[in-house]
C-alpha cells in the first residue's frame, strides 16, 4: 500500500519516518519541503500538490497543527478531497474538531473514500521509535484494511467507535496531561520551597499515587531546565480550548479547564506561542525566584524501548486481582492480562 503523508512536524515527521523506516512506498507533503528532506533520503516521494499525493495514494494522512489547517489541505484548490476517490482511505492524525471530522468525512463518504480519526498519545519520543499509541475512530471494516500501516505507526492501537470518536478521546486525555503539568509544577516548587531535594521528590512521585505519565516524561526536562518536550503553548491552547469546546456544547460547566486554559494562555503570552509547553512551571518559577533544577536529569526525552509489532488492543471488563482490586490489563496479544 501506497502511503501519502501530509504535515511534517514535530509529530509527523516521525510518523512517517516509521513508515519508509519499515518498507512502505511513502509521498510527502509540508509546506516547508526542507522538512522533508529526510523523508526523501530514506527513500521516500515528494508531491507537488495535496491532490497529486492523494492521486498517487491508497492511504493519505494528515498530521497538521489544527483544524484551520486540516480544512485547507482537504479542501483548498488542488486539495486532498480532488484526489481521493472509490476505495481510498483519509487517516486523520492531528488533535483536532471531532465535529470537523466528521464533516469533512461526510464529504470523502459521497466519493466511496473512507474516513478515519487516528490521533497518537504518549510524545514525540514514542513516536520517533513506533512505540506510540494511537486511538482509532472508524467503520471496523475500514479499520481493518489500515490496520498493517497502524501497527507501523504505532505499538498500541484502539479502535474506539466511529468517525469522530477518537478525537474526542484525544482531547480528553490531553487534557488531562495539561492539568497534571500544571499540578506538578505547584507541586515540584512547594517541595522545593519546603526544603526537599528535587531529585529525591522526582522519585517520590515516580513511585507513589501521584505518579502519571506526565511525571516520568515532562518533570525530566523541567528539572533539566530544558523544557523541551516537542510540543508547545499553542498547541495546549488549541486542545484546552477544543476540550472547553466539547464541554460548552454539551452543556457541560467546568471548573478546572477554565482555570488551566487560563494559565497556559499567560503562559503563551509570556513566552511566546512557540515555547515548549513544560516551560508553563516557569510563570511559577518567576513569582517565585526560584528554578526547579535537579543534576542528572535529560534535556530531551528519548525512547529506549526496542521498537516491536504494534497490536491492537481489545478492551475487557476488569477484573479482580488477590487483593480484590478492580483492574484492567493488555498483553502484547491485545488481550487481557
Amino acid at each position: 500500500m501506497r502511503v501519502g503523508f501530509i504535515g511534517l512536524g514535530n509529530v509527523g515527521s516521525k510518523l512517517a519516518a516509521s513508515l519508509c523506516r519499515n518498507g512502505f512506498e511513502v509521498v510527502v507533503r509540508d509546506l516547508d519541503q526542507e522538512a522533508a528532506r529526510p523523508l526523501l533520503e530514506q527513500g521516500a516521494e515528494w508531491a507537488d500538490t495535496d491532490r497529486d499525493l492523494a492521486e498517487r495514494c491508497a492511504l493519505v494522512i494528515t498530521c497538521l497543527p489544527s483544524p484551520t489547517a486540516v480544512c485547507l489541505v482537504m479542501e483548498g484548490t488542488d486539495g486532498v478531497l480532488e484526489g481521493l476517490g472509490p476505495d481510498k482511505i483519509w487517516l486523520e492524525m492531528s488533535t483536532t474538531d471531532p465535529a470537523e471530522v466528521r464533516r469533512i468525512g461526510e464529504l470523502l463518504t459521497s466519493v466511496g473514500a473512507a474516513p478515519m480519526d487516528g490521533p497518537v498519545s504518549g510524545g514525540c519520543h514514542r513516536a520517533a521509535s513506533g512505540n506510540i499509541s494511537i486511538f482509532v475512530g472508524a467503520e471496523r471494516k475500514d479499520f481493518e484494511r489500515a490496520l498493517p500501516v497502524l501497527t507501523t505507526l504505532g505499538r498500541r492501537i484502539l479502535h474506539v467507535g466511529p468517525l469522530g470518536s477518537a478525537s474526542v478521546l484525544k482531547v480528553v486525555t490531553n487534557y488531562l496531561a495539561s492539568v497534571h503539568l500544571v499540578a506538578l509544577g505547584e507541586a515540584l516548587m512547594v517541595a522545593r520551597r519546603s526544603g526537599a531535594d528535587l531529585a529525591t521528590t522526582y522519585e517520590a512521585i515516580r513511585i507513589s499515587s501521584g505518579n502519571s505519565f506526565v511525571h516520568e516524561t515532562e518533570s525530566q526536562v523541567i528539572l533539566n531546565g530544558s523544557y523541551n518536550i516537542n510540543f508547545t503553548m499553542d498547541l495546549v491552547v488549541k486542545d484546552m480550548s477544543l476540550f472547553r469546546q466539547l464541554a460548552e456544547e454539551q452543556g457541560t460547566d467546568l471548573e478546572i479547564a477554565p482555570l488551566v486554559l487560563d494559565i497556559f494562555r499567560r503562559g503563551e503570552q509570556a513566552y511566546g506561542s512557540r515555547a515548549w509547553s513544560s516551560g508553563i512551571v516557569r510563570l511559577l518559577e518567576d513569582a517565585c525566584g526560584v528554578d526547579l533544577r535537579a543534576e542528572g536529569f535529560p534535556a530531551e526525552i528519548v525512547d529506549h524501548e526496542p521498537e516491536q509489532p504494534g497490536y491492537e488492543v481489545i478492551p475487557r471488563p476488569p477484573k479482580e486481582n488477590d487483593l480484590g482490586i478492580r483492574l484492567a490489563g493488555f498483553s502484547p496479544t491485545g488481550r487481557s492480562a
